[in-house]
């Protein structure tokens, strides 16, 4: 493969990778239009459009559809849906202080003890259900 043909597949991948916010600074630099006039077309604020630009925030439909008819794009694209499963979580903890992580567990169930105590007791009564419901009728029927 010639230097020519790496330098245009490493620009092309490079722009599949590129952020949403950079794309579209690119989109609307190649269309000669300013983020001010951006925002007063679309009727976004130009500080929103600064911080979509910037990667600061994930624009929302609504203005990925508004930016788009501006800008006579099809930005659909970029509307990536998660790949995490409703009501999936995904939790990053990151402990740089374990003491610190402790002290604050310890007053997290200080305050919250109750709360706590009945998230585990309804858990076990779902978990144990077909138990407890097989005791009781048992005591019911006399046996």
């Amino acid at each position: 493969m010639t230097p020519f043909c790496q330098l245009i597949i490493h620009l092309h991948v490079s722009y599949l990778q590129m952020e949403f916010g950079a794309r579209l600074k690119e989109i609307r630099t190649s269309l000669n239009c300013s983020q001010k006039e951006l925002s007063e077309q679309t009727g976004l604020t130009l500080r929103t459009i600064q911080r979509i630009e910037n990667n600061e925030v994930k624009p929302s439909l609504y203005s990925l559809r508004v930016i788009g008819e501006v800008l006579k794009t099809d930005l659909s694209e970029f509307a990536k849906t998660s790949e995490t499963k409703p009501y999936e979580f995904n939790v990053n903890l990151k402990i740089t202080d374990m003491n610190q992580f402790l002290n604050d567990l310890k007053a997290l169930v200080k305050t919250h003890w109750t709360t706590i105590f009945i998230i585990i007791l309804v858990i076990y009564l779902f978990t144990s259900y077909t138990d407890i419901k097989s005791g009781i009728m048992d005591a019911w029927s006399g046996k």
